[in-house]
């Protein structure tokens, strides 16, 4: 019962004309049979191109810290950071909460302090974050004086940062320095040479500025390697929305499904309709 139900389905969908004598009609027959296998040939390859499109497509954000490293994140807490720069610090450490990164933290000036190991859950910054606010605003007791936010060495701590990740023999170790890269003039050169190591070894170094001047974007644009600076997020304190970034539509995956099925449809309006069938009898 099924296979004759079939075999209708497919005489009605094979319909077209009828002969005994197929050789006859050898143009028409050729060109139905090319256009149906160019219209084959174009919708299977429309479903390998967006089949690669939709394996390259990537929604997520860029984390700060690269993927798959252990990070070390390197505060600026001198004086030149300005009272507007705290809501992009905040900012910063909530983009590695919400990422769940695994890091370590150092905060300096003049001097560098360890405060937080590599491999530390992201998630223990949440408690620093009341603490980081202008000083002007600031009335919890907190490690940072005024001695301690005297000056500015970008070096010592970069170099610290670098040691606590070979202190503890971290494969796949990162630095990323929050700062506005207001380094003092004679720290310059061992910056210089800080970045230069670095670059011989495994440990990448990434930049989140806190609105640096010009000279300095410059300056350290010089030093460090390209893309080697963080996209900033927009103007909102919180972290954006993942939910909104998960549903940005993928304009080329859709256009290329709206021609697969355009050219599904063609082959089976035309190609079907212009098939030139054999007959049931035999030619004599």
């Amino acid at each position: 019962m099924w296979s004759r139900r079939l075999e209708r389905i497919l005489s009605r969908r094979r319909a077209g004309i009828d002969t005994h004598d197929v050789g006859a009609f050898p143009r028409p027959a050729l060109r139905a049979r090319v256009l149906r296998l160019s219209l084959g040939a174009a919708t299977l390859a429309l479903v390998v191109v967006a089949a690669a499109t939709a394996r390259g497509l990537d929604t997520r954000e860029e984390g700060l810290l690269p993927s798959g490293t252990t990070g070390v994140v390197v505060i600026d807490l001198s004086l030149s950071i300005a009272d507007e720069d705290y809501h992009a610090l905040r900012r910063a450490l909530r983009r590695l909460i919400a990422e769940d990164a695994s890091i370590g933290l150092v905060v300096f000036s003049d001097v560098a302090y360890e405060l937080l190991p590599p491999g530390t859950p992201a998630s223990e910054l949440q408690p620093m974050l009341r603490l980081l606010i202008p000083p002007r605003l600031g009335t919890a007791v907190n490690p940072w004086t005024q001695t301690f936010r005297a000056g500015t060495r970008i070096s010592t701590a970069l170099e610290l940062a670098r040691g606590m990740l070979e202190r503890d023999r971290v494969q796949s170790g990162s630095i990323l320095l929050v700062s506005d890269l207001e380094t003092a003039p004679d720290d310059v050169p061992a910056v210089a040479r800080t970045v230069d190591a670095l670059r011989r070894t495994s440990i990448g170094l990434r930049v989140f500025g806190l609105a640096p001047s010009n000279d300095a974007r410059v300056l350290f644009e010089g030093f460090l390697d390209e893309g080697a600076f963080a996209a900033p997020e927009d103007e909102r304190e919180e972290p954006a929305s993942e939910t909104s970034v998960e549903n940005r539509l993928p304009q080329m995956l859709m256009l290329l499904v709206a021609l697969f099925f355009l050219a599904l449809t063609a082959l089976e309006r035309f190609g079907a309709g212009l098939a030139v069938t054999a007959g049931v009898g035999t030619r004599t």
